[in-house]
């Protein structure tokens, strides 16, 4: 299984990871590599609660990740 995973620096220090198509799975570590890794693994126990659960596995689908700029009033 593969899915996208959105990575922030997050509000003080290190980085944030979310996974848009497993709603709230979300991750965080001090470098990109360790939000990566931890990333995978709240994936995994994510997943794997979901199935413990009899719960449907949501499957990445096709997506197109763009920047977006606005501006603000």
């Amino acid at each position: 299984m593969e899915y996208t995973v959105v990575i922030r620096e997050g509000n003080e220090e290190g980085y944030v990871a979310t996974v848009p198509a497993l709603p709230g799975c979300v991750s965080q570590g001090r470098t990109r590599r360790e939000t990566v890794r931890n990333a995978k693994e709240a994936i995994e126990v994510y997943i794997d609660a979901l199935l413990e659960d009899g719960l449907p596995v949501p499957l990445q689908t096709d997506a197109e990740v763009i920047d977006v700029q606005v501006s603000a009033r």
